[in-house]
């Protein structure tokens, strides 16, 4: 039973993640500048009270470490953060070392490099940080690419505006 507890726990507290990331998408949607203004005020008043009660809705569950799986656990995170930190400076670089990050965590043959370096660190966490950390690159990594798909489709709806323009003026 106390297994049981403690994975039921643990999937509230990815239903929670999954939530906070929904949530943010729809904020974020294209579709979202498709609708009224008054629409879409009403739709981030929602989104975001919706957001503020799922943050209030705190699930731990606390994994026993001994010294050396602690030790790799907050090298690992720091190791994703300062990648994290970066990642306004270059794009595309950090995307190739998360996803280097993440082959690392994989156990299928990842389709690029692996981050050896990394994949020893994680390789001295615990089980339960292990599966953290490649859900932790899993969401970077979904987040990125929707950024990348909101950024094209921007830069697309920006250069048919060039073109309807330059062809008016022509």
């Amino acid at each position: 039973r106390v297994e049981a507890f403690r994975d039921a726990a643990s999937a509230m507290e990815q239903e929670k993640e999954i939530l906070l990331e929904m949530i943010h998408n729809i904020q974020n949607s294209q579709d979202m500048r498709h609708i009224s203004e008054g629409e879409r005020e009403e739709l981030n008043l929602t989104a975001n009270r919706l957001m503020g009660r799922t943050l209030t809705v705190e699930v731990s569950v606390e994994t026993i470490r001994n010294a050396q799986q602690q030790e790799s656990l907050l090298h690992a995170t720091k190791m994703i953060d300062e990648i994290v930190n970066k990642l306004l400076d270059d794009l595309e670089d950090a995307k190739m070392r998360l996803m280097s990050l993440y082959g690392a965590c994989t156990s299928d043959v990842p389709a690029g490099p692996i981050d050896q370096k990394f994949q020893s660190v994680v390789i001295g966490c615990a089980i339960e940080d292990q599966k953290k950390i490649k859900r932790r690159l899993e969401t970077l990594l979904r987040n990125l690419e929707n950024s990348e798909k909101s950024i094209t489709l921007l830069e697309h709806q920006k250069s048919s505006v060039r073109q309807s323009c330059n062809s008016k003026q022509n």
